[in-house]
């Protein structure tokens, strides 16, 4: 009898493409595009559990309130490579507006890129609380409540 050894997906790589955390192979959302529709259920589109090894996703009640942290330091994160890359390229001065003009260039960003961080943060909280199990088909999955 012959075992397939598949080899651990990267961890970084199932963050991005977000992937179940348990088995980095199964889904979290029903549609991988975020930007389908506008409406903000379809951004929080999400399985109840993994298509692949059915981890429940929602481990107990009220837990994606957690994410708004994960979503604010993203946020700030992303205020601050996009700031350095702004001095490096362009420059920042106090005696012009070029300031001004990446505040509002950040602005711009974080409202176009706001609904793919909020699925990002949902990604990532998981990620703190459901660690990869090699033998996920074998092993039952974690369950918090209940």
């Amino acid at each position: 009898m012959s075992r397939e050894i598949m080899p651990k997906p990267n961890t970084l790589w199932s963050v991005f493409s977000m992937k179940c955390p348990r088995c980095r192979r199964g889904p979290m959302f029903k549609n991988n595009n975020t930007y389908k529709s506008l409406k903000l259920s379809h951004t929080f589109d999400m399985y109840d559990e993994c298509p692949h090894c059915l981890q429940k996703y929602e481990l107990e009640t009220g837990f994606w309130y957690g994410t708004g942290y994960v979503s604010y330091a993203l946020t700030v994160a992303l205020s601050v490579a996009t700031f350095v890359a702004w001095w490096v390229l362009i420059g920042v001065s106090i005696n012009d507006n070029r300031i001004f003009y990446w505040l509002g260039f950040n602005i711009l960003l974080i409202v176009l890129l706001q609904p793919w961080l909020m699925r990002l943060s949902r990604v990532v909280y998981l990620y703190l609380f459901v660690k990869y199990d090699k033998n996920y088909k074998t092993n039952s999955p974690r369950i918090f409540d209940n």
